[in-house]
């Protein structure tokens, strides 16, 4: 046993909780956006002003998120150069047999593929056929194996909360909005889960009215501390930033959640905000104004289809009430009587 923990060691194979569903799943969605993300937001502008250019580079990066998806996760895990590079084959294998479920088919196939790979990494004199062939065939195989039921459990996870949502828009517009919310904040990634789970529609819109209160919600809160700085930097970058701060007050993170407690179910019930762009924008909010342009790109989409007459000036003020204006007053409020009360003292949202 002391063996194998020492060739694991030097081969740098972390079995643990942080390695896996914090480096790799956070580095899945760094791929999830240079790829799906940022294609749709190309390809959208793209249409919009007419140049078939930005579509079709759009298109083109869409079309590898399961590839960037697989190298993003072997390069959290440190993989050597010839794991890294096989992986994307594998990437592309587990998202198309994943189906509707593909991130979260890459995601396990991925992390697997990537430590076979390590294992036989210069273990023999024709390492550049035995490890790409090892990390290829590992990855592949499983994909045929599993993939198809990792993607349709994942779908049918989506689809349930989903269902719920339609089903009970304020009680599910609270929860999602809320547990997508933190998990934002949380060292893990939202958007990763969003697309995971292919989270759209009503469940969509309550999740990105969560993260939105989250980002506006510290931004707004902290401005005393950070100024502008902390305001654009959590505002539309990450509330990820205030982490080491909840762990030493917990409170601070309250104004935050029950903001999103507030917006989501506005979100489902008054607004019925829909999240019909990429799952992944729903575990966004404001970050560079993914979420919002998520949205958008629903909108168009379903305008092109039919499914929505127009977009109207109902939807815009929906979309700007929830996604900045109620988090910035709920939160800017909640703040403000927090410090009154002592819960929150000058220096506890201070950005380091």
């Amino acid at each position: 046993m002391g063996k194998v923990k020492e060739f694991l060691k030097k081969k740098d194979i972390i079995i643990s909780a942080h390695r896996y569903g914090i480096d790799a799943m956070g580095a899945m969605a760094q791929g999830l956006f240079a790829s799906l993300l940022i294609g749709t937001i190309i390809k959208t502008l793209g249409e919009q002003v007419g140049i078939p250019f930005l579509v079709d580079a759009g298109t083109f990066a869409q079309s590898v998120s399961g590839p960037a998806m697989a190298a993003s996760i072997g390069y959290a895990l440190h993989t050597p150069p010839l794991v890294l590079f096989s992986l994307i084959a594998v990437g592309s294998a587990a998202n198309s047999l994943g189906g509707a479920g593909g991130p979260l088919a890459v995601y396990f196939v991925a992390i697997v593929a990537a430590e076979c790979g390590k294992l036989v990494s210069k273990e023999t004199k024709v390492d550049i056929i035995v490890t790409p062939a090892v990390t290829i065939l590992a990855g592949v195989g499983l994909s045929m194996l599993c993939a198809p039921s990792i993607g349709a459990a994942a779908s049918a996870v989506g689809s349930v909360i989903m269902w719920a949502t339609e089903l009970q828009p304020l009680l599910m517009g609270i929860l999602v909005s809320v547990l997508v919310g933190i998990a934002l904040t949380l060292p893990i990634s939202s958007a990763a889960i969003c697309a995971a789970l292919s989270l759209t529609g009503l469940a969509g819109g309550a999740a990105v009215a969560g993260c939105c209160a989250q980002m506006v919600g510290f931004a707004v809160m902290s401005y005393k501390e950070n100024g502008v700085g902390g305001l654009i930097s959590q505002g539309i970058g990450t509330s990820m930033l205030q982490m080491p701060n909840i762990l030493k007050k917990p409170r601070i993170w309250l104004p935050p959640i029950i903001a999103s407690a507030i917006t989501g179910p506005l979100a489902t019930c008054a607004f019925k905000l829909q999240m019909n762009g990429p799952a992944v924008s729903s575990g966004m909010g404001t970050c560079g104004l993914v979420g919002q342009i998520g949205v958008y790109t629903g909108w168009v989409a379903d305008v092109a289809s039919g499914a929505k007459t127009a977009i109207t000036a109902f939807d815009w003020v929906g979309l700007i009430l929830i996604s900045f204006v109620l988090p910035a007053v709920i939160c800017g409020v909640l703040g403000a009587w927090f410090r009154k009360k002592g819960w929150i003292e000058d220096g506890d949202l201070k950005l380091n």
